[in-house]
């Protein structure tokens, strides 16, 4: 593996080429392997106008590796010579580990490119120094947004037999709130869940039902899986005798886009066990989060 400090300084020093041959263009710069996408997304974090031409008739140069064993640099030469296109050599052999390829942020290496490829196609101009490292900040942010799928909710849920002992009423946790993602347009689903459970002889930490919310929000959503999936997850690991989770929520794609009816709520319920067949015990849920909820 290549150490950081010496990759940043090959980095700099072919962003100061780049720089110097070509002026104040804006360079679309072809990756001959998929890996160099994200290298040119560096470059321009160093201040160097590129960006990743994702079809190469619209490049201006094709960037390479090292050539090692006449490998990425031949294709590379070869496509240069088909398209008549310069060619940038980044000095590292292709079979070197690139340093983020060993970091827990791979995942933002790999979106951020992404991310300036649309830019490219919305944005009045992404050179500019309001948007220059937006890709990488809408990156992490979308680590976060999808840390769910990174998360099991059996390792969440651990139980407690200690202070169950005659605990056989509904324990309930009122408007946790959500943030969740419409898997349809990618846009905001925001409210709130109320979560309740009827022990069967094993507790759970309050805390922990919040945590289990955000597991399923923190995902690509529709609103009636996540209250499903968050019901299931109780009644599976937790034993309990009765579930009942209702989320409020409203929905950025239809509230920005399409009918553009702003402020209403989308109400989804799932009930399981003693919550769905006892009527009187159901009634109290209902009761309870409809009287207490501040959404």
């Amino acid at each position: 593996m290549i150490e950081q400090s010496e990759f940043n300084l090959v980095l700099e020093k072919l962003a100061d080429n780049l720089k110097a041959t070509w002026s104040n263009k804006t360079i679309s710069l072809y990756p001959a392997h998929f890996r160099l996408a994200a290298v040119i997304n560096m470059l321009s974090l160093l201040g160097c106008k590129v960006k990743v031409a994702t079809d190469i008739n619209d490049a201006d140069l094709i960037l390479s590796f090292e050539d090692s064993d006449l490998g990425h640099l031949s294709l590379a030469t070869k496509l240069a010579t088909i398209h008549d296109l310069p060619v940038a050599v980044l000095p590292i052999q292709e079979e070197c580990t690139l340093p983020w390829e060993v970091a827990s942020d791979s995942f933002v290496e790999l979106v951020s490119p992404v991310i300036s490829n649309l830019l490219e196609v919305i944005a009045d101009d992404p050179e500019r120094e309001g948007l220059i490292e937006t890709p990488l900040r809408v990156a992490k942010a979308w680590k976060t947004w999808v840390s769910g799928y990174e998360q099991d909710p059996a390792e969440i849920l651990k139980v407690f037999e200690d202070g169950a002992e005659g605990c056989d009423e509904m324990v309930i946790v009122k408007d946790i709130p959500i943030y969740s993602k419409c898997e349809h347009h990618l846009a905001d689903i925001f409210g709130t869940a109320t979560i309740a459970y009827i022990p069967n002889g094993k507790v759970v930490g309050l805390s922990k039902l919040s945590r289990l919310a955000e597991l399923y929000a923190r995902r690509l959503q529709v609103q009636e899986r996540m209250t499903n999936q968050i019901a299931d997850a109780l009644e599976t690991h937790l034993g309990a005798k009765g579930v009942a989770v209702l989320i409020r929520a409203r929905h950025m794609c239809m509230e920005s886009r399409g009918l553009c009816q702003q402020g209403h709520h989308t109400i989804t319920m799932a009930v399981r066990g003693l919550l769905l067949t006892d009527l009187k015990a159901r009634g109290e849920f209902m009761h309870l989060a409809n009287s207490l909820a501040t959404a």
